[in-house]
C-alpha cells in the first residue's frame, strides 16, 4: 500500500513480457511500462510525441478514445484510405508523399474498435514494409486481440518490427476494466520519455491493483477464463449476426467480426444516426453514432454506427435490433 516503482510491478512486467514471446515479440522487461489503463498509454504516447500540427495517420474509421487521448497536443489528423481489412499499403503511400512525414500511424489491427474488421497476414506484411521504408513509427493498440471467435490473429506488427512499433495492451477486455490496467511496450530509446510523462502524470498505477492482477494470473488463470470468454461472445455475435439478418431493412450493411465488441453499421445515405439516437433511447436500445469515429468530417459518415454485443443476452440482443430495425424502416 506504499509509493511503488512508477515502471511498475517486476513480476507483472516479466509476465507481459513473456506473454508476447509466446505471440512471436522478443520483448525484455525492462521495455513494459504498466499504465492504468491502456487509454493512459495513449495519453503518454501523444505527450511525448506529438506537438501542435504534427501529423497523425489513423484508420477510416478509428477509435475514438484515441483521437481524445491525442487531440490536446493539437496534432493534425489524417485519415487513411481502409477497406475491410483495414488501412491499404496504398493508401499509406499516398499519405507519406504528401507534406510533412508524420509522426506515427495509429492501427488496431485486431478485431477494431468500432469497425470490428482484423488485418490479415498479406496486410500486416504490407503495412510493416511500408513503415519500414519511410521510418513511419506504428502504434498498435491490441485491446481485443485475444477475444477471436473463429481462428487466432496473425502474429502482432510488434514481433515483425520491433525497434519501430509502440505497443499498447490491457488487462480489460480479459480480467477486469475497473482496475484500469494496462502496458506500453516500448523501444529502449523512448522508454526513458514514456517513464518520465508517466511520473508526472499519477507517479504509478495503483500497486494493490497491480500485486491482486499478478496473483490473479501468474498460475495460468486467464488460460483457463479466457476461452469461456471467447465462448459467451462468439455466442453473443452469433445472436446479433442472426437477428441483424432476420429484421434489418434492405439498405443496410454489415459483416459479422471474427471477434471483438462490436458490429458497424452503414445505413442508406439519407439517415442519420445521430439524429435517430434519442428515439432509439426511447424504444429501450442504444448504439454509438459512427460519425464520432471519424476525425475532420464526420458530418460525411453521419449514416454510420456501432452496436456491442458483449454485454446483452441473446434474448435482449434480437429485441434491440429489431427495436432499431423497425426504427429505420419507417424513416
Amino acid at each position: 500500500l506504499q509509493y511503488a516503482a512508477s515502471e511498475g510491478l517486476p513480476e507483472l512486467r516479466q509476465w507481459v513480457a513473456a506473454e508476447l514471446g509466446r505471440q512471436g515479440a522478443r520483448v525484455a522487461p525492462d521495455q513494459v511500462l504498466i499504465t492504468t489503463g491502456s487509454q493512459q498509454g495513449l495519453d503518454l504516447l501523444a505527450k511525448v510525441l506529438l506537438d501542435a500540427g504534427s501529423r497523425v495517420l489513423v484508420e477510416t474509421p478509428t477509435y475514438l478514445g484515441a483521437l481524445q487521448a491525442f487531440a490536446p497536443m493539437q496534432p493534425r489528423f489524417d485519415s487513411v484510405t481502409s477497406d475491410e481489412g483495414g488501412i491499404t499499403a496504398q493508401g499509406l503511400r499516398e499519405q507519406l508523399q504528401n507534406g510533412e512525414h508524420p509522426r506515427f500511424v495509429y492501427l488496431l489491427p485486431n478485431f477494431q474498435n468500432p469497425s470490428g474488421r482484423m488485418q490479415d497476414e498479406a496486410r500486416r506484411q504490407q503495412l510493416i514494409a511500408v513503415c519500414r521504408e519511410h521510418g513511419l513509427p506504428i502504434v498498435e493498440d491490441n485491446p481485443y486481440g485475444e477475444l477471436w471467435y473463429d481462428a487466432p490473429p496473425p502474429a502482432p506488427l510488434l514481433a515483425r518490427w520491433p525497434e519501430g512499433v509502440l505497443y499498447l495492451g490491457s488487462f480489460s477486455k480479459i480480467l477486469a476494466p475497473g482496475l484500469r490496467l494496462g502496458y506500453v511496450i516500448a523501444p529502449r530509446e523512448l522508454y526513458p520519455k514514456l517513464l518520465q510523462a508517466k511520473q508526472a502524470a499519477d507517479l504509478h498505477t495503483p500497486g494493490f491493483n497491480q500485486r491482486v492482477v499478478h496473483e490473479v494470473i501468474k498460475g495460468g488463470f486467464l488460460q483457463q477464463h479466457v476461452p469461456t470468454i471467447r465462448a459467451r461472445y462468439k455466442a453473443q455475435r452469433d445472436a446479433m449476426a442472426a437477428a441483424l439478418k432476420q429484421h434489418m431493412p434492405a439498405g443496410v450493411h454489415w459483416q459479422a467480426p471474427a471477434g471483438g465488441m462490436f458490429f458497424w453499421l452503414t445505413l442508406p445515405a439519407h439517415l442519420d444516426a445521430t439524429a435517430l439516437l434519442p428515439r432509439a433511447v426511447e424504444g429501450g436500445m442504444a448504439y454509438v453514432p459512427g460519425a464520432t469515429f471519424f476525425p475532420g468530417r464526420p458530418e460525411h459518415h453521419a449514416n454510420t454506427l456501432r452496436l456491442s454485443f458483449v454485454t446483452a443476452t441473446p434474448a435482449q440482443i434480437d429485441a434491440a435490433v429489431a427495436t432499431l430495425a423497425h426504427l429505420l424502416a419507417h424513416q
